[in-house]
């Protein structure tokens, strides 16, 4: 399934209705307004985030390049239970966690020859940008040559896309954060909309702990990259098809393959 397409589905999960509790508190101080979050609140709704993450892991996993091109059937759809929470075998967790590491062992600052040696010196079974670019990275290709497409022959896949949730998840109402730890992670192995879809999606997370309006958290999203990028050209062109064809989402998809 290509990149758009992941995105596609992750705009249309979010333009279904949500709630977010309360705790949220907004002040001003020295004429700078700050959004504040308790911490009981924080770790509630970032445990709630990744759990979200592996149970969509969970259900997705089985249909991977089943569909290709095409709705999946109804009767087709797996069923959810919730023992299948525990996915660690699957890329889009166990990456995560050594970006988590390389933050706790070497924290903010660290720097992307640092995130590259980590990465590099990982052994759990990757595929195709995550492949490529820790192949180069052994080889002695330093980032971000080793996500850059002349490099990565798989530069712009779903690879970053689907590893982002970290930032978002320990980044609160920090864009800013999501898009630099971006720039460090995203392009060890991504480059362009492949690294443009992890920003929009951390950017999102990121806004989630404060804003329970779909539409906001997109919005917020879409500011985290540039607003020429293909990536961001998608995303508008779902949310439009979206408000012309509320009720019909299929209608969407069609327009999707369209284009």
């Amino acid at each position: 399934m290509s990149r758009v397409m992941w995105g596609v589905g992750l705009v249309l999960l979010l333009l279904s209705p949500v709630r977010v509790g309360g705790g949220v508190s907004e002040e001003t101080e020295g004429g700078a307004t700050f959004r504040r979050l308790p911490m009981r609140e924080y770790l509630d709704r970032m445990e709630a985030g990744w759990l979200g993450q592996m149970a969509g892991v969970a259900i997705g996993g089985p249909t991977e390049f089943r569909w290709r091109g095409e709705i999946i059937p109804a009767d087709q759809v797996p069923t959810w239970e919730p023992e299948m929470i525990n996915q660690f075998h699957q890329d889009d967790l166990y990456v995560e966690m050594t970006f988590l590491r390389t933050l706790e062992q070497h924290g903010w600052d660290v720097c992307i020859r640092q995130a590259g040696i980590d990465f590099a010196n990982s052994r759990y079974p990757l595929w195709h940008a995550n492949h490529a670019a820790r192949e180069n990275l052994r080889a002695g290709i330093a980032p971000p040559d080793s996500g850059h497409p002349h490099f990565n022959r798989h530069a712009d896949d779903i690879d970053y896309q689907i590893e982002a949730d970290f930032a978002g998840l320990i980044a609160p109402g920090m864009p800013q954060l999501v898009i630099e730890l971006g720039e460090k992670f995203g392009r060890l192995m991504n480059y362009g909309d492949g690294l443009y879809a992890g920003q929009f999606v951390g950017g999102m997370y990121a806004e989630a702990f404060f804003e329970d309006d779909p539409l906001r958290l997109i919005e917020a999203g879409l500011q985290c990259i540039p607003a020429g990028s293909q990536y961001a050209e998608m995303v508008r062109d779902v949310v439009q098809w979206h408000h012309k064809h509320p009720e019909d989402w299929k209608r969407t998809w069609e327009l999707v393959e369209e284009k």
